[in-house]
């Protein structure tokens, strides 16, 4: 390989990793919603609390640490749907830009 050609192939591959970086940071902030009275961050820890408890009334901290009496079933199936929804249009979006490559 000459300078040319390695210079072009780690070029091609920083722009990918940082494609993948940006892509990450766009679908994590739309994982974050308002529910409640307080905001919440859909993903397996969240959801995994959530189908733990039993009680409907819950005191949970939100994302600002602050405590909010919440309906746990529908916090559950919002922050499922949420998450589900977003995972789905990331891995699109993660699929194409490799194909891109």
């Amino acid at each position: 390989m000459d300078t040319d050609n390695l210079i072009a192939h780690a070029r091609a591959r920083f722009d990918h990793a940082a494609a993948k970086r940006v892509l990450k940071e766009k679908y994590q902030g739309k994982l974050t919603f308002a529910f409640g009275g307080g905001m919440w961050k859909a993903g397996p820890d969240l959801i995994t609390l959530l189908r733990g408890r039993s009680e409907i009334d819950i005191v949970l901290l939100d994302l600002y640490e602050n405590p909010v009496r919440v309906n746990a079933p529908q916090l559950l199936q919002q922050a499922e749907h949420r998450w589900k929804e977003q995972m789905t249009a990331w891995l699109i979006e993660y699929e194409e830009l490799n194909r891109n490559r």
